[in-house]
């Protein structure tokens, strides 16, 4: 499918919405506070929309932000059970999708991930990284305002860390992960919707993968 006839996916997609919905454009427009006049071009192929414009149509619309993404033309590999943005379960899968989103300079690679994480290890064993973990952690989960398996195992992993007498090195990896989530100095920044949140899928599967690994040795 060219670029051309990816838009024009788009366009279709959201008219067959809207029909459905029994809402017109300037309806679309009151609820998500974009100018009709924007939507209309996006609709009939006129101007891109950007990811601020689909993070809002998807909510309004009530339909998966990854399947407008596809329709779009953004390269996301989804199935039946996998259609949010928390579905980005793999390294390679990630770091694919930050690729093709061109929101990544070419100095990108996972193991910047793995840098900021060493950063977090030390402050996660302290009484105020801890403190911030407690405190942050659950309100950071609320302006997500997601599912799936990345928040799924960032809970997880807050409830481990929250348990007593929990081993060392384990509660590194599981401060470090959640204090990637929660503080604001991301690699992508959050409010770059959803790319926003991949890197932070990405540094959830670091963290499994080192957990999997303390296991296997312990």
């Amino acid at each position: 499918m060219t670029m051309e006839n990816e838009k024009q996916h788009l366009g279709i997609l959201i008219k067959s919405l809207l029909k459905e919905r029994s809402l017109s454009m300037r309806k679309l427009s009151n609820l998500t506070g974009i100018d009709t006049a924007t939507i209309s071009r996006i609709v009939n192929n006129k101007q891109k929309a950007t990811l601020s414009h689909l993070q809002l149509f998807a909510q309004h619309l009530g339909i998966p932000v990854a399947k407008l993404l596809q329709s779009a033309g953004y390269k996301i590999d989804t199935n039946e059970q996998n259609t949010s943005p928390d579905i980005f379960n793999s390294l390679n899968s990630i770091q694919e999708i930050l690729v093709s989103s061109n929101l990544l300079n070419d100095q990108f690679n996972i193991e910047h991930i793995y840098q900021e994480l060493a950063k977090y290890e030390q402050f996660a064993l302290t009484k105020e990284g801890e403190q911030k973990i407690f405190e942050e952690f659950e309100t950071k989960v609320e302006q997500v305002r997601g599912a799936g398996p990345f928040i799924n195992e960032l809970n997880k992993m807050y409830r481990s860390f929250s348990k007593e007498n929990v081993p060392t090195e384990k509660r590194k990896i599981l401060g470090s992960v959640l204090l990637y989530f929660i503080l604001s100095t991301d690699i992508i920044p959050d409010y770059v919707f959803p790319f926003g949140y991949l890197d932070d899928c990405l540094a959830v599967q670091i963290g499994l993968e080192r957990l999997a690994k303390f296991e296997d040795t312990n």
